[in-house]
Order: C-alpha cells, then sequence, then structure tokens
C-alpha cells in the first residue's frame, strides 16, 4: 500500500485511536450506561420495556461507528503492520466483537421479548449474563488498547 494507509506510523496511530476511542465507549457503557438499565430492570421492572428499547434504539448507530472503525482500521492494521502487538490488538478487539454479537447483543434480544405472562419483564439470570458479557468486552477492549499503544512504542 502506498499513501499514508500505507504508512505504518499512521497505521499505528489510527489502530491507536481506534482502540482507544473503543475502550472510551466500553469504559461508558460499563460503569454509566448498564448499571442503570439493570438497576432499572430490577428496581423498576414496569419501567424496563420502555427503558430498554430506548437504549437499544440510542446505542445501536455508536455501536455500529465503533465497530465500523475498528473494522476498518483493522483490516488496514493486519496488512500493513502486521506485528505482535499490533495482532494482539486486534484480537482483542475482535474479541471484544465476538462476544457483542454472540452473548450481548442475542441477550439484548431476549431481554426484549415478553414472557410467558406477555409482558417484558426482564430476567434477572439475562441481566446478570449480560452484565458478565459487558465485563468481558471491557477487559477486551482495554487489552486492545494497551496492546496497540505498545505497538506504537516499540515500532
Amino acid at each position: 500500500m502506498s499513501g499514508p494507509l500505507g504508512d505504518p506510523d499512521v497505521v499505528r496511530a489510527a489502530l491507536v485511536a481506534v482502540t482507544w476511542l473503543h475502550l472510551g465507549f466500553q469504559a461508558v457503557v460499563s460503569a454509566l450506561v448498564y448499571p442503570v438499565l439493570v438497576a432499572t430492570g430490577r428496581e423498576q421492572p414496569e419501567r424496563w420495556p420502555t427503558a430498554h428499547a430506548r437504549h437499544s434504539r440510542v446505542i445501536a448507530p455508536l455501536v455500529g461507528f465503533v465497530y465500523g472503525a475498528l473494522l476498518v482500521v483493522g483490516v488496514v492494521a493486519a496488512l500493513v503492520v502486521p506485528g505482535p502487538a499490533e495482532l494482539v490488538a486486534l484480537a482483542a478487539a475482535g474479541g471484544a466483537v465476538a462476544v457483542t454479537a454472540t452473548l450481548a447483543a442475542p441477550t439484548h434480544g431476549r431481554l426484549g421479548r415478553p414472557g410467558p405472562t406477555g409482558a417484558v419483564r426482564p430476567d434477572p439470570a439475562l441481566l446478570r449474563l449480560l452484565m458478565r458479557a459487558d465485563l468481558a468486552r471491557a477487559v477486551l477492549a482495554l487489552v486492545a488498547a494497551v496492546a496497540a499503544a505498545l505497538a506504537v512504542l516499540v515500532a
């Protein structure tokens, strides 16, 4: 590759930027968004359908933007700077996306469906699963961001 996308320093800087963007996004979700959402489900289950639907509607474009940026920069990084630290960053970021696709998103889907009574009420076991998936994503986002920063330092 030629041009700025082929410049290893530019690609590593982009990898740092996107992984730290992801970490910041994930930190806000883990520290603020999910605790409020889960507390609503536990303490005010009658408000759950509205709160969960609003959460899903508002966060989807942000997830799309952050994960889309990770994908684009990740593909370029894999082609231009496939060093050990970069590959750890890419694997960890990919792991966070995989946890979202295989655990968090399906759990959100289940939490938004009516139960046996016909009402949409949060299942405590599903809320716990969602929080565990979120913790895994936060750890993976942190690993990705640190590895990307290390890639710049050792280049």
